[in-house]
């Protein structure tokens, strides 16, 4: 049964990183505090979050800070589910695996030219239950994909309120057009 109790300590310990270190310095302590708090393996998102979304990746707002410091988003990954190769609006991340299994490619990015941008894949990682990441700008860029048959559910810290990223597609080889992209929230 989720228990609001373990949702407060979360925005508890997540104030006290933000409030310590600010800016993007604050990221590898919003890890450690969300990775905390998952791996209690104490269930503390209620089942409406946990709901996946028909055409794409279900995404919903946890928690506003009232400062707007930081977001937490819960995300729901249906089979086949992922994103396109992205960055996060120059604004710090952190991200947790709450059930399943997540495919995380990183990309490295070679810079623009003519329009176009040149990234590489990096490095790829299967996250499970309580494995975490953080990405700071401008060290952002990756796709993630459920890697199951079943679904699986991430937790996003974000240093604001993302509305809007850089999505970026493929145009051939390594090189990429950029796209900004308008986010919402599903129901």
């Amino acid at each position: 049964m989720p228990t609001a109790a373990k949702v407060q300590e979360l925005i508890a310990l997540i104030d006290d990183a933000v409030d310590r270190i600010p800016g993007n310095g604050c990221c590898h302590s919003v890890k450690e505090a969300l990775e905390k708090v998952v791996n209690s393996d104490e269930e503390f998102i209620s089942p409406e979050f946990l709901r996946t979304a028909p055409d794409r990746y279900a995404r919903r707002l946890l928690h506003m800070d009232p400062r707007g410091r930081y977001s937490i988003l819960v995300m729901v990954w249906d089979k086949g589910q992922g994103t396109s190769l992205h960055d996060h609006d120059d604004m710090w991340c952190v991200e947790c695996v709450y059930q399943g299994r997540i495919k995380v490619t990183s990309y490295s990015s070679f810079g623009e030219k003519d329009g176009l941008f040149e990234f590489q894949p990096a490095k790829v990682v299967y996250a499970g239950h309580g494995e975490a990441g953080a990405l700071i700008p401008p060290y952002d860029h990756h796709v993630l994909e459920n890697a199951d048959e079943k679904p699986a559910v991430t937790i996003h810290i974000y240093g604001g309120e993302m509305t809007a990223c850089h999505a970026f597609v493929p145009v051939k080889d390594d090189l990429y057009r950029r796209e900004r992209r308008e986010l919402s929230y599903t129901d």
